[in-house]
């Protein structure tokens, strides 16, 4: 029986961010996911084409001093995590992954979902930067594409290569 779109979706996040091998890297569980939907409504969003998901987003709005702690590599993402607190005043947002299963890539999906994510974000704060932790070229491209159409500054952490599909 062939995979299901869930699994073929978890199967990618292990292949692509091996956050299992990883312990600084945030692993995503229902504790995570009722978090950031208390940090924000529009931290995580998935796209279902009636058969499952078949890409998510997951985002973490959070402050500039705490973007720029982890951009000089003085917190984990588990650390940016945990540090940020529901409730405060964001003006930053990680672009923490994006995934999305390849016969759906290059579609539009990723980037509509995230300027929409932002687009509500912006309702509630006035966000001043968006960064990453690019783990692909195709993330790393996305992330840039994505910044310039939201109007706002990228930054990167730089200490991965990139070489999947994932962002």
């Amino acid at each position: 029986m062939p995979e299901s779109n869930l699994e073929r979706m978890i199967r990618l996040v292990d292949e692509v961010f091996a956050t299992r091998e990883n312990p600084d890297q945030l692993s995503v569980s229902p504790e995570v996911m009722e978090r950031l939907h208390n940090i924000h409504s529009s931290a995580l969003s998935e796209f279902d084409d009636g058969h499952g998901p078949v890409a998510w987003v997951l985002l973490i709005p959070t402050t500039l001093p705490l973007m720029n702690q982890f951009l000089a590599k003085g917190i984990t993402e588990k650390e940016l995590f945990d540090l940020t607190t529901p409730g405060v005043r964001y003006d930053a947002l990680y672009l923490c992954s994006a995934l999305v299963l390849e016969e759906y890539r290059r579609k539009g999906i990723v980037k509509n979902m995230v300027l929409r994510s932002i687009d509500e974000i912006r309702k509630d704060y006035p966000l001043k930067a968006l960064f990453v932790w690019p783990f692909t070229k195709e993330g790393d491209l996305a992330a840039g594409a994505i910044a310039k159409l939201a109007g706002l500054p990228l930054f990167k952490r730089e200490d991965h290569s990139t070489g999947q599909d994932g962002i």
